[in-house]
């Protein structure tokens, strides 16, 4: 195994908790945090093998990542399914042959998710996604919607290219606009939050270093008037980045807003 494959499989087994409340839900942790991560950002003997699950905590993994359709966009502009796919009760695993060179995009596929309710009751804020829980009468609903998940991340194979870096153009997402898989310590990386594939203005985004356990040491950043935004990082390690963004839904929708997050993990080497 090459020696930055080597480093980077250290990175992966060295990730540790972070705090639950990557996802808050009015007052208390109610849902967990969608990702999709590789076990290295670069092919074994051209496989790659993938994790995804919903989790309290970064990388340790809770719940499967179901009810989703996971796709591989290639450097050639197409669009595959996994190889290879299994669920177990905490996560599905992927594995996927990297048959030409280039960047690869691996998508968990818009996943429309648990219906929540919130409201006041007693002094307490009271969150749900029971259907058969209710607020008493005429209490009324603090918040009331539907998540709606997506979770990527990217691994190339030889020299990275641009071609699987063009947004999708609907819902939530981050375009990476320097490459996610050529990233470095110490140096800008630049992203534009988008959502429907205009720009996302004014919109925070959480950036979380694998081993940290302590929210407050992550970094929260803000998008510009034009939706980009940029950071760096002074430490190698494996990141995670989330967005979030709540908006009124369809009329036929279950809820009457859609709660969206995505996520995106991505390494930063020296």
């Amino acid at each position: 195994m090459p020696a930055r494959s080597s480093q980077r499989r250290r990175l992966w087994l060295s990730l540790q908790p972070i705090s639950c409340a990557l996802w808050l839900l009015s007052s208390s942790c109610q849902a967990h945090v969608p990702y999709l991560a590789p076990e290295s950002f670069e092919p074994i003997r051209d496989w790659v093998s993938l994790e995804a699950a919903f989790a309290d905590k970064f990388f340790l993994p809770e719940a499967k990542f179901d009810q989703s359709e996971f796709q591989v966009f290639t450097p050639a502009g197409g669009r595959e399914q996994p190889a290879e796919q299994a669920m177990v009760r905490s996560r599905t695993v992927l594995e996927h042959q990297l048959k030409a060179a280039g960047t690869y995009r691996f998508s968990s596929g818009q996943r429309f998710g648990a219906v929540f309710k919130s409201w006041q009751q007693d002094g307490k804020t009271v969150n749900s996604r029971d259907p058969k829980q209710q607020p008493p009468a005429g209490i009324p609903l603090s918040s009331h919607f539907q998540s709606v998940t997506l979770a990527e991340t990217y691994v190339s194979k030889g020299q990275p290219d641009q071609r699987v870096l063009q947004p999708h153009g609907q819902g939530l997402e981050i375009q990476f606009i320097s490459h996610p898989n050529d990233l470095y310590i110490n140096q800008p990386v630049k992203t534009r939050l988008l959502f429907n594939g205009k720009p996302l203005a004014n919109t925070n985004l959480q950036l979380h270093q694998s081993g940290q356990s302590d929210e407050a040491q992550s970094q929260q950043l803000r998008s510009d008037a034009n939706g980009e935004l940029q950071f760096s990082v002074t430490q190698p390690a494996t990141y995670l980045l989330l967005v979030r963004h709540k908006t009124k839904a369809p009329a036929d929708a279950k809820a009457p807003e859609y709660s969206y997050s995505y996520s995106a993990v991505v390494e930063i080497t020296d």
